[in-house]
């Protein structure tokens, strides 16, 4: 079974050409593929299936435990390019039908004709309780207090075609986040599980966030992380409609031009190795 690995910002992931080959337990083969010690090692698996709609290629996305995603800003940047390289789509603007609708990425390429770029139309925040989900009453959650492990967190969640949590502190790489995020993500109020970002604010235009990705745990990068960043920053009043956030990877540039408008992110996208997985 052939595989392209590619990352955006450090967020990696596993590609398989659905028009090629059949993956009837995909779940089970994320969970072996992502395996960083006995797999691949991924934050987890892509499958670029053919289109159901209007789309150009189709995403499913699995987390590293085997969990299905609705989209992924920095994976659906990565199924583009393989899209195009692969043959599935032609020219340089690709339409990826996902759980959360159809995206349309626009690559960029370097001198030398190499796709190194994307950006992707993120769709329009929800910010509804009820539509994160989250199990509070209102219409936003801005600046709400969660209780976890006895201490009194304050939380603006967005909804970026999958459920975020953000959270602003001083330091960004002093927060404990390796033991918050996993409570905050199965916190009885996620009816669905939740994304958890800490973000310490630089300026208005720039931030420096960390993110708990739900199913794939710590990561040097989340795409759908980053624009619900934007968003909460927006709605907070800490930072601009335009950042650039610093995450582990790399940079990630994000733009909310207006409360009517859809998000858009633009992050690098890099090929790390191809080969050749076992099918048994």
């Amino acid at each position: 079974m052939r595989f392209v690995k590619l990352h955006g910002a450090g967020n990696d992931y596993i590609y398989l050409n659905g028009f090629e080959v059949e993956v009837p337990e995909p779940a089970a083969l994320a969970r072996r593929m992502s395996e960083r010690h006995f797999g691949v090692g991924a934050d987890g698996l892509i499958l670029c299936l053919p289109p159901e709609g209007e789309g150009d290629v189709r995403m499913r996305i699995f987390n590293a435990d085997g969990s299905e995603a609705e989209m992924c800003g920095n994976g659906v940047r990565g199924l583009a390019r393989f899209a195009i390289e692969q043959g599935l789509a032609k020219g340089d603007t690709v339409r990826v039908e996902t759980l959360a609708g159809i995206r349309e990425i626009r690559l960029e390429r370097d001198p030398g004709g190499r796709i190194i770029k994307g950006a992707c139309g993120m769709g329009r925040p929800r910010l509804a309780a009820q539509d994160i989900p989250v199990l509070l009453d209102g219409e936003r959650v801005v600046d709400v207090p969660l209780i976890v492990g006895g201490q009194t967190l304050w939380m603006t969640c967005v909804n970026m075609g999958n459920p975020h949590a953000v959270f602003y502190a001083d330091s960004a790489a002093d927060w404990p986040l390796e033991t918050l995020g996993p409570k905050i993500e199965h916190h009885k109020l996620f009816p669905e599980r939740v994304n958890t970002h800490v973000v310490e604010v630089v300026s208005l235009e720039d931030v420096v966030m960390r993110t708990w990705e739900r199913g794939s745990g710590m990561t040097l990068a989340c795409g759908t992380g980053a624009s619900a960043v934007c968003v909460a920053g927006v709605l907070t009043g800490r930072t601009g409609r335009r950042i650039l956030a610093h995450v582990p990877g790399g940079d990630l540039a994000v733009e909310w031009p207006d409360d009517r408008a859809e998000v858009l992110l633009t992050g690098p996208v890099e090929e790390v190795f191809t080969g050749e997985f076992p099918d048994a």
